[in-house]
């Protein structure tokens, strides 16, 4: 069974992702998947680049974003409430030129109007750029896997629920094929969701890095993004899982879910961008 990665970082996720586009391509060739995703934190900056490139070598691209989510309203400077994070992850991702162009108004007014900490949007938004987006829960910061992980079920389901919703028949669930603390519980409690809901699962991997031998090159990165010392005990890791798997890699993980990797072809399939390579005169009035 083939795969192909959904959720993935490239040196454009600035001091967080390792991985540079050419390299990605060559591995996505290498482990024969017929497509690939960048989602990169908040930007398209390599969409561009990416989708030339992968073209030319066969693969097909997937130009996608991982956003951050106010968890109320964009506009509000201000954490929710003591030691919460003021934002989500997200997974969206262009399945056509609508989606493509709505991808880019979104990573443009999280900079403009929903700045703090991160660039943020919010439901407001999501709501009203859905068309030709599809979407996935994303990782341990998701907004429903954080509900999750802190025992609030009903939040999780009302959360996926209004996805499932705004989004339609392009809203996934995601589960990791990692180590990272609470990761295997949050699978387990995500498949529940799935279940209880009847919503699909896609399995990524939300790779920072190429291979497993170039982690710790990634947390020397890490560590110059955040500004902490390599040898401090007490700031953020990354699993050494958080790499660019194969599809045997992921069976292996998710051994008698088979629809989780289906889905990800489902997924693939389903998209595609044609950038139209023509001059736009301006129309001024």
């Amino acid at each position: 069974m083939s795969f192909v990665h959904l959720h993935c970082h490239s040196e454009y996720s600035l001091l967080d992702g390792a991985n540079r586009i050419d390299d990605l391509i060559r591995r996505a060739q290498e482990l024969e998947q017929p497509a690939l995703a960048i989602t990169d934190h908040g930007n398209m900056h390599a969409a561009w680049e990416f989708q030339e490139k992968a073209k030319k070598a066969g693969i097909r691209p997937i130009l996608g974003m991982e956003a951050y989510v106010a968890p109320g309203d964009r506009k509000l400077k201000a954490r929710p409430g003591p030691g919460q994070k003021p934002y989500y992850h997200l997974v969206l991702l262009a399945q056509n030129a609508t989606g493509y162009r709505n991808l880019v108004k979104l990573s443009s007014l999280a900079y403009t109007e929903g700045f703090y900490v991160k660039p943020r949007v919010d439901r407001e938004l999501l709501a009203k750029h859905a068309e030709g987006i599809v979407v996935s829960s994303a990782c341990l910061a998701g907004e429903v896997a954080q509900h999750l992980m802190e025992g609030r079920y009903d939040q999780a389901k009302a959360a996926a629920a209004w996805y499932a919703d705004v989004f339609r028949d392009r809203y996934y669930l995601e589960v990791q094929a990692h180590d990272s603390e609470g990761q295997r519980q949050l699978n387990e409690q995500i498949f529940r969701l799935s279940d209880d809901l009847g919503l699909p699962v896609v399995a990524t991997n939300d790779a920072h890095f190429l291979k497993d031998s170039d982690h710790d090159a990634h947390d020397v990165l890490l560590c110059i993004g955040l500004g902490k010392d390599r040898a401090d005990q007490d700031r953020m890791k990354y699993d050494r899982g958080l790499y660019f798997k194969s599809a045997p890699e992921m069976q292996e993980r998710f051994a008698g879910r088979a629809d989780v990797l289906e889905n990800t072809l489902k997924v693939a399939d389903d998209v595609g961008v044609e950038f139209s390579k023509k001059y736009h005169v301006p129309s001024f009035p």
